[in-house]
């Protein structure tokens, strides 16, 4: 039994050298015809990083000509089982365009951006991958509505959509959050806010992004001199007025109320301030 299990094993490892050796040999010294069966043999064995290597030598050999469409597509996908995620979803996203007529053009443009998707990182990192999985899907479900993947596609963007609101999101709050170690950070948390509410209608942050812009508002008035109070009081007290507008029964209403009364106190001070400087002009000018 032992025997036996020597020889096969031996079997086994003759046929892997001689495998490993056969692809070499092609790989270095093969016809393009012989390399391009081999690279559809790495492929359908799933043998995907040595299809690459073949596919890569036989592409310009093959631009141009019928074989192309099914070269263009294995490479793709090949790509999408190494996990090489972005480089996946740009060549399924080439194959969607320069094929138009391909029965697996569909199948190409969804698996683009769910390409993309996978590539997309955690929201705190650059999101360039998520911005095209998102304009990827947008696009996927505008040409197939009636694709049987329609149902995850949009699953995607919604997931994906999320992901960008929270990076925005986190932005505007830590400008919020470090404005006391520089004052120019509450212009721009509040200029944040404003672009995730405008960009991102009935976004899922809204209520809390209302909450903050009306807290960067806020703060910012009491750490702005006299003479820029007037307006920003007025932008802050705007601030709460679409809070309360839009969640009237928001679990940021008590503070926000409190925030509200110190605005309006502060707001009366400003007024009473103005209008002594307005009698002192006046009487300066009597005289």
């Amino acid at each position: 039994m032992q025997k036996i299990k020597n020889l096969a094993y031996l079997l086994v490892c003759s046929l892997l050298l001689f495998s490993c050796g056969e692809y070499q040999k092609v790989l270095n010294k093969g016809a393009v015809e012989d390399q391009y069966k081999m690279a559809v043999k790495m492929y359908e064995t799933k043998k995907y990083s040595k299809a690459l290597r073949l596919f890569e030598k036989i592409t310009p050999s093959y631009r141009g000509k019928p074989q192309m469409e099914r070269i263009s597509f294995m490479i793709a996908q090949s790509n999408f089982n190494e996990k090489n995620y972005s480089l996946s979803g740009y060549y399924f996203d080439r194959f969607a365009k320069n094929y138009p007529k391909s029965s697996k053009k569909e199948e190409a443009a969804y698996l683009s951006a769910y390409s993309y998707k996978l590539a997309s990182p955690v929201f705190s990192k650059d999101p360039t991958d998520t911005n095209k999985a998102l304009a990827s899907f947008q696009d996927f479900i505008n040409t197939y509505p009636d694709s049987d993947k329609i149902v995850e596609a949009n699953q995607h963007y919604k997931e994906l959509r999320y992901k960008l609101q929270k990076k925005y999101f986190e932005i505007a709050k830590t400008y919020y959050r470090t404005a006391g170690y520089d004052l120019r950070n509450y212009k721009a948390a509040i200029q944040a806010f404003d672009n995730l509410l405008s960009d991102y209608l009935g976004s899922e942050f809204k209520e809390e992004a209302l909450y903050y812009r009306l807290k960067a508002a806020h703060d910012f008035v009491l750490k702005s001199f006299d003479r820029r109070k007037e307006e920003r009081i007025k932008d802050a007290i705007e601030a709460y007025e679409k809070l309360k507008r839009n969640f009237p029964e928001s679990q940021f209403m008590e503070d926000s109320d409190k925030m509200l009364a110190t605005l309006k106190q502060e707001e009366l001070r400003i007024q009473e301030l103005i209008e002594k400087q307005k009698e002192l002009l006046a009487s300066k000018n009597k005289s």
